[in-house]
């Protein structure tokens, strides 16, 4: 850190930058979760600050030593913690290749720990790839060819793109010709073409709309454009997954421009795309289908390998303006004040391509067989795979899954109904056994230490707790690290913290003028931080800060909550949390469902069918669609944004649902003791499990998703195996 610069004063103590009047906006420190090193036309200048509530604020500098100053002021959070790397400002300061090259995010796609979005997303994120610059705008691949049928079929390879090309299958010697002069013409590389078209009035001449063809107004008609144009360079944006509100303006048309380029009107989306969510949904099928997976590696070497540049971008016809790629122009040695504006212009114009992440092919990912090899057997003797009863005929109404191996303790922590909880301490192996042999070794380790009665890994919570209270799987939240126990439900209207370890209170929070009834957890961040929500009786909810190094809500035990939301006029029975969205998700007794950001603004409510009127249980995904239970067996599948998408009726009373971290599954239990898998966009049943012996009370999953934990009635816990490839669509017709 400089000299007299102090955490939270750089702008003002620091002598880095001179306080300027009419700033942007405030940021605090202690909301800062990762600084990226950036470009900004080119040139290493900049800096991309994310937040603790995934917004994001792009700064760019006089020069890089001011960026490197900065860094060294703000706080030591490196790239952030997800993709395995140390939380130090060198980490900041890294080079895109730097940073591709000790991740494990390659890893953890090979071995499909992360999906084909997410990975893409990451490749994005460290390339320089940015939603504050449309320059350089995030770039995600066309993967269908098929736009004309009134059916698309997943299952044919003739659907799919081959993503070892480009996307002109016809070109020819003279196309390589015209693509060498074009790299000293003005060639426009637009990698954000797709991005919404208010952005084109600001980048168009005279503050009209570009020319129709070289913008979005027919998905059919770009894709054959791009085939057949040679100077037609479009990809997609990462909005085509996951974004189907991108399509549909304030008055519900879909978005497009009219042939003559003056006017929004009704965009043409492919023949098997009834609306937005359709293409959306199917879209994001297809990148995540296996023949995408086999190939994405080789679309990776396009854009952000060793087909990237030099004689193989030659080879492959990828070549672009060399204004485009980085390294190419330093703008401080361009002396001449008007060349300098010109050339700033044409990198403007021009778009820049990613920086270069590595100059050998990228490997492959491992093929689903190889990692999923029982999704290709007979599983009916493989579901349940540990029974474990414990000594108390509690039912057992929350489990907490927390096992990842970089954990000091990895764990299952259970707690029953009469609030005795237990650490079972869970035992990830390294060893490259089957499946089967891994979890044996676990159900020893569980079954060894759980039974044990006088041991130290039980503990129960005796305090006092307001009898009118149905002790239920929200009141109680695990912290990320297994160490503490947050419980409601007590008669002073507190909620309270207990260390898993010692079984000691540690902390009593006061907030609310009632009973508080539910809690949630958010996401964890940086050493554990992350979001705690609590609603109460008094209809509302108080969003608060767990320190994860501090191990206490807040920076003391006497702080406020970070929000009120308010909107209910009846006690809050259930509420989610996602830090990813910066959304609150809550229910009322009767109903409705509201949604609230994190910084306490109400945004809508989620009004199910006429029968839905009693949530029980919600969750959501970082995606945005939101599932709720209600009473009597109803079951919603909603949009972040209000609209119904799915609805489904069951003959069960469920007390627990989960999703698939990619949200494409969910997973329900209920009284008639069944657990059933569910295609989360309609619902349409997958598989059920043979039935247990008791009702289901809660359950969660293990972090690398192969391992179901229900909590019975009966006060047992049961262990299933789950493979959700099991169930993806190429593969429905195995079983």
């Amino acid at each position: 850190m400089p000299p007299g610069c102090l955490p939270g004063e750089v702008f003002r103590a620091c002598p880095v930058l001179a306080y300027t009047e009419g700033l942007h906006g405030k940021w605090m420190f202690s909301e800062i979760r990762a600084v990226f090193s950036r470009r900004y036309l080119l040139q290493n200048t900049a800096l991309e600050v994310f937040m603790a509530n995934r917004t994001s604020v792009m700064f760019n500098f006089p020069d890089q030593a001011t960026v490197k100053k900065v860094v060294y002021c703000l706080p030591r959070v490196g790239v952030g913690t997800s993709y395995g790397l140390p939380q130090a400002r060198r980490i900041s300061l890294a080079t895109s290749r730097q940073l591709f090259k000790s991740s494990n995010m390659t890893q953890r796609w090979q071995r499909r720990e992360i999906s084909n979005f997410e990975y893409l997303m990451f490749l994005n994120t460290i390339s320089g790839r940015t939603y504050n610059d449309l320059n350089q705008y995030p770039v995600f691949p066309w993967v269908i060819t098929n736009y004309d049928s009134e059916e698309l079929d997943l299952t044919l390879p003739g659907n799919f793109r081959d993503l070892s090309k480009v996307r002109r299958p016809l070109a020819t010697q003279c196309d390589v010709e015209k693509r060498e002069w074009w790299t000293n013409s003005h060639f426009k590389c637009e990698w954000c073409s797709f991005s919404n078209l208010t952005y084109f009035l600001s980048l168009a001449n005279n503050n009209k709309f570009d020319h129709p063809d070289r913008t979005f107004s027919s998905i059919a008609r770009s894709w054959r454009n791009c085939q057949r144009d040679t100077s037609d360079v479009k990809e997609l944006i990462p909005e085509f997954y996951y974004l189907p509100e991108m399509f549909v303006n304030s008055n519900g048309y879909h978005l497009g421009l009219r042939e003559d380029g003056n006017m929004i009107c009704d965009v043409d989306l492919p023949a098997w795309a009834k609306k937005p969510e359709d293409l959306v949904r199917i879209n994001r099928m297809a990148l995540e289908s296996e023949f995408v997976s086999c190939q994405l590696h080789q679309w990776i070497d396009l854009i952000f390998g060793y087909k990237q540049r030099g004689p193989e971008a030659v080879r492959t016809l990828n070549v672009f303006h060399h204004l485009t790629y980085e390294g190419s122009v330093s703008l401080d040695s361009i002396t001449d004040l008007l060349l300098r504006e010109a050339t700033e212009a044409q990198i403007q114009s021009f778009g820049q391509t990613p920086s270069q992440l590595l100059i050998e092919p990228h490997p492959p990912r491992s093929s689903a067989m190889h990692l999923s090899p029982l999704m290709f057997k007979d599983q009916m003797q493989q579901d349940v795979i540990m029974v474990l009863k414990f000594p108390s005929n509690s039912p057992v109404t929350h489990v907490a899954a927390n096992t990842l191996p970089h954990l000091t303790v990895p764990a299952v922590v259970t707690v029953t109904c009469n609030r005795l909880f237990a650490v079972n301490r869970w035992h990830n192996t390294v060893a490259a056994e089957a499946a089967m042999n891994n979890l044996k070794i676990l159900c020893t380790k569980l079954l060894f230490l759980s039974a044990n009665n006088t041991g130290s890994n039980k503990r129960q919570i005796t305090d006092l707790v307001d009898q009118s209270i149905q002790i239920t799987t929200h009141c109680f939240v695990v912290t990320a690290d297994n160490r503490y126990i947050l419980v409601c439900g007590f008669w002073d209207k507190s909620f309270r913290v207990y260390s898993s370890e010692t079984g000691k209170l540690t902390q009593i929070v006061f907030g609310h003028w009632d009973v508080v009834t539910c809690l949630a957890r958010s996401e964890s961040y940086i050493g554990g931080d992350c979001y705690i929500v609590s609603g109460s009786r008094d209809a509302t909810l108080l969003l608060w800060y767990w320190s994860g190094r501090h191990h206490i809500i807040g920076d003391n035990p006497n702080t406020a909550p970070r929000a009120v939301l308010t909107g209910h006029d009846q006690e809050v029975v259930c509420v989610s949390v996602c830090a990813e969205l910066g959304l609150v998700i809550s229910g009322a007794k009767e109903g409705p469902c509201l949604v609230h950001t994190i910084t306490g603004d109400l945004l809508r409510a989620l009004e199910g069918p006429e029968n839905y009127q009693c949530p029980r249980l919600i969750t959501v995904t970082s995606e945005g669609h939101c599932i709720i239970y209600y009473e009597r067996g109803g079951f919603c599948n909603f949009s972040i944004n209000g609209k119904p998408l799915a609805q489904m009726d069951v003959n069960d009373s469920t007390r627990a649902i989960l999703l698939s971290s990619d949200g494409h599954n969910l997973v329900t239990g209920g009284d008639n003791g069944i657990v059933e898998v569910w295609q989360a966009c309609d619902f349409r049943k997958l598989y059920m499990y043979p039935g247990c012996d008791a009702g289901i009370r809660a359950m969660d999953l293990s972090h690398d998703q192969r391992t179901l934990i229900t909590g019975m009635a009966s006060g047992s816990i049961v262990a299933f195996n789950i493979d959700f490839n099991r169930w993806h669509y190429e593969h429905h017709n195995r079983y």
